[in-house]
This record gives structure tokens, C-alpha cells and sequence, in this order.
């Protein structure tokens, strides 16, 4: 454990003194620093980690770099290539550059901003340094969620917890659109079903990275035990053979998902940050589980008036034909005569096959943004 923290220890140090340097430099002390040691492997994984989700990385230019370049080339086709020219050529344009934009542009920012859209010339802007021990968490995470890249099913079993613990789990679950059958009641706790990526008709990565984001989400859940069906070929025999996986509460991972309520998207954060003060109607994010038979509906919102009225509010917006099947399925099980339906109308709900007659609930569209004022509309009819 010792080494690894200095080894995380350095990696922190050696992004923190790259920042306003290049990808390509920092990749160069990468891989000086992995040497010929065996732990690489250690070492170039904590190095994504800081890489992927720690560090911003961005094109620095005076100009858009292929705006830049025709500009650059344009100037030299109409002399004779040297490096005087070249040199002559940078100046003329940053003289320019600098009249354009109203701000000094020296030759060699002109020079650097040339192919300043390739990854390996990206600026590391920004950087936000994890301790040492969070970095090695979400290494020690992020080896376990691979796994689940390859699963077919997994059954989870949460029991005797709190009621906003199995609603924080069941909002990530939501929020990655994860496909599953669930069972139980908060009293006795719930068996989750969950179809891996490999059990779809064709595997899909972005599905199967989805499926590991939920392993952090059930990390706040005080008491769970999972195992998993995992896909695999046989090296020998090239058959595919099923193997088993289980992990428990008591497994020493470490989430570093925050441990509030997320908004499953940027429809729905928008929406509750605009809601009015002057409306008598308040809007609570905090929503009781609706058991539903094979799942359980979770609305977005609840919307109470001082005389008493209620009504849940559930935002649809862009996703994929089954998903569509699945939510508007739930809706007509739950049967709820209080509910309102905001639906995007981007969506292709025939296509989807969901027939809205069959739906007890209200129904209001909105294109890019649901405002407030389209739902209070809907409340008054």
C-alpha cells in the first residue's frame, strides 16, 4: 500500500507541474517514469485515471488551427520556401492576427497554434489534484467495474437499509438507462435484475460502460450482495464459457459518486433551477418509490399545492426504442391518475410502439427545455 501511494504521490506532482505544458510532453514523463518496472501497469492506470477525469485538456490558438493553417499556407505559396521565409511569414500573419483581435500575438504562438488541434499538442488547462488515497480508490474501482464489461446478467440483493439509500440506487439506475427487473418492497428490501451488456442482441460498448457506472451508485447502499454472469472465450477451445462473480457491502470499494440526489439529465436540472418562487406550487425532488409489478417508478418531481393537490411530474426525454417501451409500460401499470407525462418531441413514440391512449396520465410536450410554465398550464386545466 506504501509503494502505491508514492507512486500515486508522484503522478499527482508530475500533472501538477505539466499544467500550461503539453499531452505530449506529460506523455513523454509518463512513459520516462514507467521505465522498465514491472508495476507499469500500475503506474500508466493511475495515469488514465488523472488523465481522464482530474485533467482539462485543450487546443491553445490565436485562431481555429485549420483556419490558422490556410491562412499560414496561403501567405507561403506566393514565395520560395526557407527559413527565413518561414520566419518572415509567421511574423507578417501575427502582426495581423494581433490587429484582428485587438491583443499582442507573438510569431510563435502563430507557430504553436498551427496544429494546435492535434491531441498529443492539447495544453493541459486545468487540473484538479485527488489525494493520493482517492486516486488509488478509483483505481481499485475502476479494476472491478471491467469486469462488467463482459456480464450478461446481474443480480443484485439490497436489504434492511435506509429508504433514500434504495432511492439514490434506483435514480443511477435510471440515470443509465440500465434495463432491469426488479422485486420487492422497501420494507423487505429489493432483488434487482439487471441485463449485462453482453445478453443484447448486439453487444453494445456504450451499454456495457453504463452498467459499470452503477457499481459506484450501489457503494452507498449499506447493505447489498451482487453476483454477476460473466461472458467469456475460451482461449483453447474458442467456446464461450459462463463464469461467476460476486461482490458484497463488506467489499472495501470506495465510491466516488456524490452522495445526493443526481438529475438523470440537463432537462431536468434545468428545469428545477427555473422554477419560479412566485408560484404557490413547490417543487420537491424528494420522491417515494411507486412499486410497479417487475420494477419500481420513481418521478422526477412532486408538486404541491398549499390546498392540498399533489401531483407527480416524470420527465421523458431522447432514448433509445425499448427504453421508451419499458417507461411508458410502467406508467400504465402504476396507473396513477396524479401523474403528468412531460415528453420530448423529438421522440418517435410510434416507431417506439407506445400508444399514449392507453396512458391515464397527463401529457404535456416541450422541444429543447421543458419551462416551468408549460407544467403549471397543465396543473390548472
Amino acid at each position: 500500500m506504501g509503494e502505491n501511494l508514492a507512486i500515486a504521490t508522484t503522478l499527482i506532482d508530475l500533472f501538477q507541474a505539466h499544467q500550461g505544458r503539453t499531452q505530449g510532453d506529460l506523455n513523454e514523463q509518463l512513459q520516462s517514469l514507467e521505465g522498465d518496472d514491472t508495476d507499469y501497469r500500475v503506474k500508466r492506470g493511475l495515469a488514465h485515471i488523472l488523465r481522464s477525469s482530474f485533467s482539462t485538456f485543450e487546443a491553445v490558438s490565436p485562431l481555429e488551427p485549420e483556419m490558422l493553417r490556410e491562412r499560414v499556407f496561403a501567405i507561403a505559396s506566393q514565395t520560395v520556401p526557407s527559413p527565413e521565409a518561414t520566419q518572415q511569414h509567421l511574423a507578417h500573419l501575427a502582426r495581423h492576427l494581433g490587429q484582428e483581435l485587438e491583443q499582442e500575438i507573438t510569431p510563435e504562438q502563430v507557430r504553436q497554434g498551427l496544429y494546435a488541434d492535434l491531441k498529443e499538442n492539447h495544453i493541459l488547462t486545468a487540473f484538479e489534484a485527488p489525494t493520493p488515497e482517492a486516486l488509488l480508490h478509483r483505481y481499485n474501482l475502476s479494476q472491478v467495474q471491467g469486469i462488467f464489461y463482459k456480464a450478461s446478467q446481474v443480480v443484485l440483493n439490497v436489504h434492511r437499509n435506509d429508504p433514500g439509500e434504495y432511492k439514490l440506487m434506483f435514480r443511477y439506475l435510471k440515470l443509465f438507462r440500465l434495463m432491469a427487473y426488479i422485486e420487492g418492497d422497501a420494507d423487505h428490501g429489493f432483488t434487482v435484475t439487471i441485463d449485462g451488456p453482453t445478453s443484447l442482441f448486439k453487444a453494445s460498448t456504450r451499454y456495457g460502460l453504463d452498467m459499470a457506472k452503477l457499481i459506484p451508485a450501489i457503494l452507498h447502499v449499506t447493505r447489498w450482495s451482487l453476483t454477476a454472469t460473466l461472458q467469456t472465450r475460451d482461449n483453447y477451445s474458442d467456446q464461450i464459457r459462463d463464469l461467476r462473480f460476486t461482490l458484497a457491502a463488506n467489499c472495501g470499494l470506495v465510491s466516488h459518486y456524490p452522495p445526493g440526489k443526481p438529475y438523470d439529465s440537463m432537462v431536468e436540472a434545468s428545469f428545477a433551477n427555473r422554477w419560479p418562487q412566485s408560484t404557490p406550487w413547490q417543487l420537491e425532488r424528494e420522491v417515494d418509490l411507486i412499486p410497479i409489478p417487475g420494477s419500481v417508478m420513481i418521478p422526477d418531481f412532486r408538486l404541491v399545492h398549499p390546498d392540498g393537490r399533489t401531483f407527480l411530474l416524470e420527465i421523458v426525454g431522447y432514448w433509445r426504442p425499448e427504453y421508451l417501451r419499458k417507461k411508458f409500460a410502467q406508467v400504465h401499470l402504476a396507473a396513477r391518475d396524479d401523474l403528468i407525462l412531460a415528453i420530448s418531441e423529438r421522440l418517435s413514440l410510434d416507431k417506439a410502439g407506445v400508444n399514449l391512449s392507453q396512458v391515464s396520465a397527463r401529457v404535456v410536450w416541450f422541444k429543447n427545455k421543458l419551462t416551468p410554465k408549460t407544467v403549471l398550464d397543465c396543473l390548472e386545466r
